[in-house]
């Protein structure tokens, strides 16, 4: 075999194998996020939810919780938290709400997905319902109050003193599905 063919030869076998690597790294980048969120609690992995109920404790300490509220662009609805700050007693199951109004014309269907900060304390905070687990349609101009109800565990460490929950709606893309319901306002 000549030099030129050993060469070709040694970059076409390098070549697989980066594209084998690459597949193999496709693969493997599901489990690896799913691990890191958990860890970090980014993209509110960390957050507990449970069907019911509350903690078995309710302490004397209490934390500040911001509520922060985002539409991205292409959905033509406003976003408001009910209170934009509550002070909370960890343990106390507590409810609150946002409000969501659609500005269009149309009915158009939105999810909301949500974030706890600072990170370390997503694992703490812990809710029994929210607007979020579920796809949410608004007819034209309407506007709806959609509750959160949660609460916090005891054992959130002493240094974290203040958290914010931020939520940020998105539109799916359902144009016949949202199209052929009834008008109702009814949540799903």
């Amino acid at each position: 075999m000549t030099d030129q063919a050993q060469n070709n030869r040694r970059v076409v076998l390098k070549l697989l194998a980066v594209a084998g690597g690459m597949f193999a790294f496709g693969f493997a980048m599901w489990p690896i996020y799913n691990v890191i969120c958990d860890i970090t609690g980014l993209g509110g992995r960390g957050v507990k939810v449970v069907e019911s109920g509350t903690s078995d404790t309710i302490s004397d300490r209490a934390v500040k919780i911001r509520f922060d509220a985002t539409v991205n662009s292409a959905l033509a609805w406003e976003l408001e938290p009910r209170e934009p700050l509550l002070s909370v007693r960890l343990g106390e199951l507590t409810e609150t709400a946002y409000t969501a109004m659609n500005d269009s014309g149309k009915a158009i269907a939105g999810q909301a997905i949500y974030t706890v900060t600072p990170p370390q304390a997503s694992v703490y905070f812990v809710k029994t319902e929210c607007f979020c687990f579920t796809r949410q349609i608004l007819d034209a101009h309407e506007s709806r109050e959609m509750p959160v109800r949660f609460y916090i565990k005891p054992d959130l460490p002493e240094h974290i003193r203040e958290l914010t929950l931020s939520y940020t709606f998105f539109q799916l893309d359902e144009p016949a599905e949202v199209a052929m319901r009834p008008a109702q306002g009814a949540q799903e």
